[in-house]
């Protein structure tokens, strides 16, 4: 029980977070993703015409890849799986809980105490989950980074709950 992150307080749903299982999750992402500053405008059809070309070009160069290359892709994954520093977004959470109208403000109650925000900044937290493959176990079970990076050499630990008021 002691990985277990309460979010209570004014909300409709009252969610148990188990950061054990985001390793799975589709969601999850690098924990550098989160704070580069790049952002990427696409066009999809001009992706997908780029994507297309170079598959051409590179069949025309070295003949078709059959299906062999998807277990290399496969330890690839795992190896970064079991390597990696890893967060998620908060805001999937806070969106399921369905916090009250009237709510305004978020405390995140760590073991030293706790810090309060606006409810508006939550859609901001990240939530770090995996270091170098492991679970935060000594300061964990999470840490909280802000999406704007302000807090990315001393991120809030020890998080055991989230409380809406």
């Amino acid at each position: 029980m002691e990985n277990i992150i309460l979010l209570k307080g004014k909300v409709k749903f009252p969610i148990t977070l188990d950061p054990g299982v985001w390793i799975f999750d589709d969601r999850k992402k690098e924990l550098h993703e989160f704070f580069s500053n790049e952002k990427i405008v696409t066009d999809d059809l001009e992706s997908y015409t780029k994507a297309v070309s170079e598959h051409w070009d590179r069949e025309i160069r070295e003949g078709a890849i059959v299906p062999p290359t998807l277990k290399t892709e496969k330890v690839f994954k795992k190896q970064q799986v079991l390597n990696g520093t890893f967060g998620i977004s908060f805001h999937h959470f806070l969106k399921n809980a369905s916090p009250a109208e009237e709510a305004t403000i978020i405390k995140v109650i760590t073991t030293e105490g706790a810090h309060t925000f606006q409810l508006k900044e939550a859609e901001n937290f990240i939530l770090c989950f995996s270091r170098d493959g492991k679970p935060l176990k000594e300061d964990g079970p999470v840490h909280l980074y802000l999406k704007d990076g302000s807090n990315r050499k001393h991120p809030i630990k020890n998080v055991k709950a989230f409380e809406i008021e």
